[in-house]
């Protein structure tokens, strides 16, 4: 039985992760869910924003479906617990991606609405490095944030990027050469750390000879999402130009409400989240979307070996979504929980139908 770990987290993360898991439990009705806790809520009522105990069911799960956390606002960084200690705030999403080593987000973006443009493409957005290091310092009126690339963390990304395009072309089931990965960097003006990363990808580039490999500037890649974004099949690029260019992206097809990633690495813990954040102005309101999460539900199905529930998942989302039942941020009028009915009663239907069709051995 597959397990999976819960963890809602704050704001609409609490209305869209119990959303997706109702449609995994009716795509895959052998599974078990671990519910657990992270966030700024978490944070004030234990001075914790990830507990112990949520970081031992992360590990014991088969995957994780993560909602959405709230950060602090300046004046809020150095809250009291409840213990009446200060204590420091600290990203439980950014937390998990250290702590068990995620380096790869993986960030699909293929149309589900009608007026969306049609591309299907993935960046694959190294996760541990970069500007987002975390490596910040002030020196009296000057602010220093220091960039860094390695070798290990560029050739690690590229290797799943390359990966990814091979498994996408196979997926499509193409006639030879179809598989294209495009090196995304600025090594034009930042020469030592994007030209390593440039450099390492391109080393491991000659080992996917059956992968078309090119690479664009990142001013430039922004403009062809925009303007055309068919060209692309797999980008690779590092952690800022990455999370710049996936919303981007993301908008090309919806909207960051429809928007799913997935958190991966070499070992078996694996995170996936809806990218929208915890959107405090409709919390509670009944209106998000829970489609990002329900995509992202998809990936973690594929990741832990179920490709049928996954495509059955989808199936039912591309089916709700088209056929005009959307939340407010699409334009419609549902409420999470009619989308969540519609796509479960979806996948319901799909499965009675698929069991009718199969042959009655017993009568035969």
């Amino acid at each position: 039985m597959t397990t999976i770990c819960l963890i809602p987290g704050d704001g609409v993360g609490r209305e869209v992760v119990p959303a997706a898991a109702q449609a995994i439990a009716t795509a895959l009705p052998a599974v078990r869910f671990l519910n657990a806790r992270a966030g700024w809520d978490c944070f004030v009522r234990t001075g914790s924003a990830l507990p112990e105990e949520t970081l031992r069911a992360v590990k014991a799960a088969d995957a994780t479906l993560f909602g959405a956390t709230q950060s602090p606002t300046t004046g809020e960084a150095g809250v009291r617990t409840h213990s009446g200690q200060p204590v420091t705030y600290r990203s439980p999403i950014l937390a998990l991606r250290k702590e068990f080593d995620l380096y790869a987000n993986l960030r699909p973006a293929a149309p589900l609405v009608a007026s969306a443009r049609a591309l299907d493409l993935l960046i694959v957005r190294e996760n541990t490095e970069d500007l987002y290091s975390g490596r910040e310092r002030r020196e009296g009126d000057t602010a220093i944030a220091e960039r860094v690339i390695t070798r290990r963390g560029s050739e690690r990304i590229a290797r799943v990027a390359f990966e990814q395009a091979r498994r996408r072309a196979a997926q499509r089931d193409c006639s030879g050469r179809c598989a294209k990965v495009t090196i995304v960097h600025k090594a034009n003006v930042l020469k030592v750390t994007d030209g390593l990363f440039r450099e390492c990808c391109l080393n491991i580039a000659k080992g996917y000879p059956d992968v078309e490999v090119d690479e664009m500037l990142v001013d430039a890649a922004a403009m062809w999402l925009v303007r055309d974004p068919s060209r692309f099949d797999v980008i690779v690029t590092t952690n800022m130009f990455g999370d710049i260019l996936s919303d981007l992206a993301a908008g090309l097809v919806g909207g960051l409400g429809v928007a799913p990633s997935g958190n991966v690495g070499a070992g078996r813990v694996a995170v996936f989240e809806p990218v929208h954040g915890s959107a405090p102005d409709i919390a509670g309101r009944g209106a998000a979307n829970p489609i990002g999460a329900m995509i992202s539900a998809a990936m973690l199905l594929d990741h832990v070996g179920e490709p049928a529930a996954a495509a059955n998942l989808r199936r039912a989302v591309q089916a709700t979504v088209r056929g005009g039942l959307t939340t407010p941020d699409l334009g419609g009028m549902a409420t999470t929980q009619q989308v969540t009915a519609a796509v479960c009663d979806i996948l319901r239907a799909s499965t009675r139908a698929t069991s009718a069709a199969q042959p009655s051995w017993a009568t035969m």
